[in-house]
């Protein structure tokens, strides 16, 4: 009979010769079966079959794991490539003597196919998006495969300049006056945390770089750092300069608001700060300053562009009449059709421009209506990436919204990326995308997404049953590792090729969505409820949030840590997720644990390049184990998410790892803490057997 379980390929550099292909180029592809059990073994494209040959000693053993065992038969078939986008899946052809496959299926015992979900007897239907794929031509940069990334949000991580805190009646903003906070350790108010200011900033980010280095931290990720009304800053005013407000104030005159005040052309302060070109060649250079020092540290800066819509205060609609020229003041403005007004003749002051999702805040930029925005905004990607600021690339928000068709949102992002990669050829373009990101991961338009449906939902699902939001909470999903894998395989085949799965910004948490920590109590709710933010601090578990870490550090892609995360912050989903770094009285027994498994991680070449194998009973409740290996490597993690200790049984024979061998232990966690003292754990016969804590995980290493 055919193993199933032996069955194996994968979109990593072990499975296909190279990681990245040329156009017209020969890839080499390889797939594994038991040995002995496959007669013959295709390759299967839209348009064609092709049969693999069975490879031999030789040829195997400086490629792949487990030629000496005797288990394993390699096939390989030698393809050239066009210029579009190959997708594949394999047939196994039973051998002669075997009439049967372990499948319950019955279509065709003697025939398997393979692809994302791994092994299956019905042939997969036309368009299959289970199935593997290669993008002839696509680079992707190669430092940010398998980077350790940290998200910023910069008002709340450290206040490095207090002289350019916005300050309490600076300026009027959606309802309200601005607040300055005082008090650095406040939990942001539930509604109007948009206009609160902690006073964090950039200076406060150089500041703290060598303790981000010595974390182990590759990339920084910073949220909007343009200027804006927001402690958020994702309402632009001016895409050209860094809000002064996290750069430098060097000169600051005028006046604040008095309290009964709404019309901010009498914020002469703030409107000084904000447009008075030393203010914003001063912010600017200290941006480029931030990024130099990063790069002496041999770290990159990832920026965020957000160009679906910008702000009311932006310079081109003027919303405040503080600039001039705006196309909300004067139907004759130069900035008139960046703006879909839906009243026509209602000049001077017209509100009625279209905005995101209503919020008048909000205005969403009107690409269709104006090549002249067009051109602007490819001119602000190229300008970020190059010289004297040289950001190594660009986070896009709400990426899919962007215009009002998803044909010119994909002509758009093409024309984007190129205008980026001109001016920077390594620099990154990682999207933002809720859902399917299938058709704008084919290598022409980003490089990868916020890895939300093959990461943050399955891993959230499986070890608190919440939702990424903590809003609910279902059992059916915790602890449910059959689903957890159905969720990740399914995710990774619609939307990934090596390129974007093994740079994809895996996180646990950000700015959108509640702290990890927080969903470990299993409890939904939010910080507007009567019981307060406080109630995100109860009843966590640190033991769920070590294994959540674990496999966030030993899966594939680029584990993102969101500031704070490491220290131990909890907090509801946003604003409650927007609390500031605890400086002073952080975690810092949590801190230690993830510079140690951040070493592992970056150590030991599977878990950035290699592949990734399902091991264990799917079966078993809240028991997750898998394998990641590479030629010369192989590892195993298992997670036991279950309240009570479990002995855990493991066939290690698809991980390709001899007979009989021993196992070195890296790492173990538990809910009390974790544990980094070596200990040698012996496999016989290819069975593993250990006991595993309560709420506990594990990274063994062959």
């Amino acid at each position: 009979m055919i193993d199933l379980s032996l069955l194996f390929h994968d979109i990593s550099g072990q499975y296909v010769d190279k990681a990245e292909q040329d156009i017209f180029s020969d890839v080499s592809i390889y797939f594994r079966t038991g040995h002995g059990q496959a007669d013959k073994v295709f390759l299967c494209t839209d348009e064609d079959e092709y049969q693999m040959n069975l490879m031999n000693k030789t040829g195997v053993k400086e490629m792949l794991p487990g030629y000496e065992s005797g288990v394993f038969d390699y096939y390989e078939v030698r393809i050239q490539l066009g210029d579009k986008p190959l997708s594949y899946f394999f047939k196994v052809v039973a051998s002669k003597d075997k009439d049967e496959a372990t499948s319950d299926n019955t279509d065709d015992p003697a025939i398997v196919y393979y692809d994302h979900r791994g092994a299956f007897t019905k042939k997969p239907a036309a368009d299959n998006h289970m199935a593997f794929r290669l993008f002839p031509g696509t680079h992707a940069p190669s430092w940010a495969r398998g980077a350790v990334m940290y998200q910023i949000f910069v008002d709340r991580f450290c206040n490095g300049d207090k002289s350019n805190d916005v300050l309490t009646d600076e300026y009027h903003y959606n309802g309200g006056h601005t607040v300055r906070v005082s008090d650095w350790d406040k939990y942001p108010h539930p509604s109007e945390s948009y206009k609160e200011f902690y006073g964090g900033d950039l200076q406060g980010v150089i500041d703290k770089l060598d303790y981000l280095k010595d974390l182990g931290v590759d990339v920084l990720y910073l949220n909007p750092i343009f200027a804006s009304p927001s402690s958020h800053k994702y309402d632009t005013m001016d895409y050209d300069h860094i809000d002064p407000h996290f750069g430098k104030i060097v000169e600051d005159k005028g006046d604040t608001l008095e309290k009964d005040i709404t019309d901010n052309r009498k914020a002469t302060q703030f409107v000084n700060r904000v447009t008075n070109i030393k203010n914003l060649d001063a912010s600017d250079l200290l941006f480029a300053k931030l990024v130099e020092e990063a790069h002496k540290r041999g770290m990159k800066v990832i920026i965020d562009g957000v160009f679906n819509h910008c702000g009311s205060f932006n310079k081109w609609l003027d919303r405040e009449i503080i600039y001039g020229g705006g196309a909300f003041e004067s139907e004759d403005s130069a900035y008139h059709n960046w703006f879909d007004f839906k009243k026509k003749k209602k000049w001077p002051y017209n509100n009625s421009y279209d905005g995101w999702w209503g919020y008048d805040t909000l205005p969403k930029l009107n690409f269709e209506g104006s090549e002249t925005l067009q051109q602007y905004i490819l001119k602000l990607g190229r300008k970020w990436v190059s010289a004297p600021f040289y950001a190594d690339g660009w986070r896009l928000d709400v990426a899919t919204d962007l215009g009002h068709s998803e044909s010119f949102n994909h002509e758009f992002w093409s024309r984007f990326r190129k205008a980026v990669r001109d001016a920077n050829p390594e620099a990154i373009i990682l999207a933002e995308n809720y859902g399917t990101s299938r058709n704008w991961l084919l290598g022409d338009q980003w490089d990868t997404i916020m890895n939300y449906d093959a990461f943050m939902e399955p891993v959230t699902w499986f070890l608190t049953g919440e939702d990424k939001h903590s809003d609910s909470f279902r059992k059916n999903r915790l602890n449910n590792t059959s689903y957890f894998w159905k969720s990740m395989k399914k995710a990774i085949g619609e939307n990934f090729g090596n390129f974007s799965m093994y740079t994809a910004m895996n996180q646990l948490d950000n700015h959108d969505h509640s702290r990890f920590m927080t969903r470990t109590n299993m409890k939904p709710g939010r910080s507007s409820d009567k019981k307060g933010p406080e109630a995100a601090d109860e009843g966590i578990n640190k033991g769920i949030f070590r294994e959540a870490v674990v496999l966030q550090m030993t899966w594939p892609g680029a584990p993102t840590l969101y500031y704070g995360d490491e220290a131990g912050v909890c907090g509801y989903t946003d604003p409650d997720n927007r609390r500031t770094y605890p400086w002073g009285h952080e975690d810092k027994e949590l801190i230690e644990f993830h510079k140690n498994i951040i070493s592992i991680h970056k150590k030991y070449d599977e878990f950035t390049e290699g592949a990734l194998i399902q091991l264990g009973d799917t079966k078993a409740k809240g028991i997750l184990s898998y394998g990641r290996f590479t030629a010369k490597s192989a590892s195993v993690i298992i997670l036991n998410n279950n309240k009570k200790e479990k002995e855990i049984t493991l066939d290690l024979k698809p991980l390709g790892i001899p007979k009989d061998c021993v196992l070195e232990r890296l790492i173990l966690t538990t809910e009390d803490g974790f544990d980094i003292k070596k200990e040698a754990l012996k496999v016989r016969e290819w069975t593993l057997t250990l006991t595993m804590p309560a709420y506990s995980s594990v990274v063994l290493r062959y």
